[in-house]
């Protein structure tokens, strides 16, 4: 027993210094991008790096927000609020539908949307650039909005949560006299609050993140995203590391305290839709 116990524990030591080492590395290069946005020039570009700024300065902060940088901010947080909104919204009414509703095709309108699910975007990129086009959407931000929200992922992962709703209190509220509108605000989406939580995290960081599809839709500097405006100053200035730095912390930095304040919700939600499913 006492062995098994040294065996248990010795493994467990090692565990956690693996786990530590490749969490130090992960984490490396945003502390490095972090760090470096407060150096001038000459530090950043040291033949002996400086792993802490010895003399930090704010200037590539300023120069940034000089730039339409705030922006490029606003844009994409309105793009990710909007698409994480609209997906929790239309996902958790149809998710609910295909678990819960009779009619015909259902079972083939879903196995379209497991089907769907395995297409990159790549694939349907064509055919969206062209229908944002004749919609008269090119170029806005709602040709990254509408394209997020019709992803099938979102109606998948609610109706694994909806399958869970018990069927008798659906009749109960029939027979109380609610209406599907009542049925669904006050019975369904409490239910599956913790699912809805699970995918307005994920498609928030998913449409934050999303660079392929911003690039082909949007051109215009107004409607630029951040990511897309670091790419810019990547471009216009390719030697000038501090600003590049800077832009890419003031990107990073809001994703990562998102991800941190509701990493729980979005394993929990994405482990427990699967486990109902």
């Amino acid at each position: 027993m006492k062995a098994q116990l040294k065996k248990i524990s010795g493994y467990g030591i090692f565990a956690n210094i693996v786990m530590i080492a490749l969490a130090i590395l992960m984490i490396f290069p945003l502390y490095w991008i972090v760090t470096g946005s407060f150096k001038d020039a000459a530090a950043i570009n040291a033949a002996v790096p400086e792993w802490f700024p010895s003399n930090p300065i704010i200037d590539n902060y300023i120069r940034l927000f000089q730039k339409p940088a705030l922006r490029w901010l606003w844009n994409t947080v309105f793009m990710a609020v909007m698409a994480m909104a609209l997906t929790c919204i239309t996902a958790a009414m149809a998710g609910y539908a295909l678990a819960k509703k009779r009619f015909i095709g259902q079972a083939a309108i879903f196995s379209l949307f497991v089907c769907a699910m395995a297409l990159p975007k790549q694939v349907v990129l064509i055919p969206l650039l062209k229908e944002m086009a004749f919609l008269g959407l090119h170029d806005t931000l709602w040709a990254v909005i509408l394209p997020t929200v019709g992803w099938p992922f979102g109606v998948f992962l609610m109706k694994q949560f909806a399958e869970g709703i018990p069927g008798e209190m659906l009749e109960a509220a029939r027979i109380d006299g609610a209406g599907e509108v009542r049925t669904f605000t006050t019975i369904v989406m409490p239910m599956i609050k913790p699912g809805i939580g699970a995918l307005a995290i994920f498609t928030f960081i998913s449409t934050w993140n999303d660079y392929f599809l911003q690039l082909i839709m949007l051109n215009a500097s107004e409607v630029l995203t951040i990511s897309l405006g670091i790419a810019k100053l990547q471009a216009e200035m390719a030697t000038d590391y501090g600003l590049i730095m800077a832009g890419a912390a003031v990107a990073a930095v809001p994703i990562v305290t998102i991800f941190l304040m509701f990493q729980k919700y979005f394993t929990q939600g994405i482990t427990l839709g699967a486990v109902k499913g």
